[in-house]
């Protein structure tokens, strides 16, 4: 679900404050998902049993499990932002390449992007905010979904149209600031409820909070199991409780009575020596047991795999934990098969993504303060690659770039590496290299 709006509509105090109210119906549902992701489930909230009852209430963090494996899997290598636009010249590439990483560097884009990832995950979106710091350089930090929220245009681009960040003070009151595509407002509480003030324009032509997607649906992978995750926690803490009750089973005594001291004597001695009500020795007509319940333990157990098996159909994340995961025996295309589901949601993840942060970097290029005005256009030129955090063969690699010699350019057969960061870095050390030791006097020519 997300919020749209007529463009051509004014943007009023009133509609600000509408939005923010619908937003604020939304919170609830984040913070069930971030409380899942964390641990603290449902169960630990539920009604308590009687005193004489077990009350287990064991939690099986499969959420945490599921977003920290897929995100390792998606983000755990840091995506590679590189330039190149063949119609200029090295010197003018590297210049452009020189600002993005200097761009990166002051917003440490990958803990920025791993966040995206990880956020997006919990609650199916997440938002980065762009704005000039106190030095007046251009930096992108994160924003919880529980402070903000972006409304697009109702047509058939969808573009963003305006978006709200705001927190609750002290006294619950809103503060926080309104942007659109040209201009940025305070948001505070008036007498009659939300009003803008301290109108000022911004530069970057386009909404500064820029949303980061799950997938179109905006699913997250936490709700997806929601569920399957709580039966999960209520059937192990269900048999947890049938062992104490085990251990703590009743021992029936039918045909005599027992008196105080008796009964002590039995528990505290665990010695049972019985007579008659005739009094003559035995126990014929006694019987002595402990009440048992019926044992339920293979229906749990059948239970609990099934259980455990659609949280990880459903939410496609691979279980590596298990021992049938990667047996020695193995192939290289039988582990590919396991790993496609994890790969189909990364690659529309990472589409997703991409296009985030080409709005990101078309907003940096907008401002003359970080780009020439020449140079606009040059985002356009921005390479993204997104590479899964899968064990590598580093001489396998080499075998492929050494495959690749002749057939592309040097920059896209140094980027085959995993070991290499930075491919336009990395020539410019080789180009270094290539001069040769330096000679001393005696040995230059005259």
């Amino acid at each position: 679900m997300y919020f749209t709006y007529p463009k051509d509509t004014e943007i009023t105090a009133s509609v600000v404050e509408d939005f923010i109210k619908q937003h604020e119906e939304k919170i609830k549902r984040y913070d069930e998902l971030y409380n899942l992701y964390v641990g603290n489930a449902p169960i630990l909230n539920q009604e308590e049993k009687e005193n004489y009852k077990p009350d287990n209430r064991l939690i099986v963090n499969f959420p945490r499990y599921q977003v920290d494996n897929f995100n390792g899997f998606f983000v755990g290598v840091p995506p590679k932002i590189s330039y190149n636009n063949p119609d200029k010249s090295d010197d003018q590439n590297k210049t452009i390449d020189d600002i993005i990483n200097d761009f990166e560097r002051r917003s440490e884009m990958p803990d920025l992007i791993s966040e995206m990832s990880k956020q997006s995950s919990i609650y199916g979106h997440a938002f980065a905010y762009l704005y000039q710091d106190e030095d007046a350089q251009s930096r992108a930090v994160r924003i919880r979904p529980q402070n903000a929220f972006v409304v697009y245009e109702q047509t058939v681009a969808q573009e963003p149209l305006f978006a709200v960040y705001y927190i609750k003070n002290e006294d619950n009151e809103i503060e926080g600031q309104l942007h659109t595509t040209t201009h940025s407002y305070e948001i505070r509480n008036g007498e009659d409820g939300i009003v803008l003030t301290d109108e000022r324009p911004h530069f970057y032509e386009d909404v500064p909070i820029v949303e980061f997607v799950e997938n179109d649906e905006r699913l997250s992978l936490v709700g997806v199991t929601e569920s399957l995750t709580n039966a999960y926690n209520k059937a192990i803490s269900e048999k947890a409780n049938d062992v104490d009750y085990f251990a703590d089973a009743y021992l029936s005594v039918l045909g005599v009575e027992l008196d105080e001291e008796g009964t002590h004597k039995i528990r505290d001695n665990r010695i049972i020596n019985m007579f008659n009500q005739g009094g003559v020795t035995g126990a014929k007509d006694i019987v002595v047991e402990f009440l048992d319940k019926p044992d339920g333990d293979q229906t749990q157990e059948n239970l609990l795999d099934r259980l455990e098996r659609l949280i990880y159909e459903t939410s496609m994340i691979a279980n590596i934990s298990d021992i049938n995961f990667g047996g020695t025996n193995m192939s290289g295309v039988a582990l590919e098969f396991k790993l496609q589901p994890m790969r189909n949601l990364a690659a529309v993840k990472e589409r997703k993504f991409i296009k985030a942060l080409n709005r990101i970097f078309k907003m940096f290029f907008a401002l003359p303060t970080n780009v020439p005005p020449v140079d606009r256009n040059e985002w356009l030129d921005i390479q993204y690659t997104f590479t899964r955090n899968l064990p590598r063969n580093i001489r396998e690699e080499v075998e492929i770039a050494r495959g690749l010699d002749g057939v592309v350019s040097k920059e896209t057969q140094l980027q085959a590496l995993s070991i290499v960061d930075n491919a336009k870095d990395e020539m410019g050390r080789m180009e270094t290299e290539d001069v040769g030791p330096a000679l001393y006097d005696f040995e230059k020519s005259e």
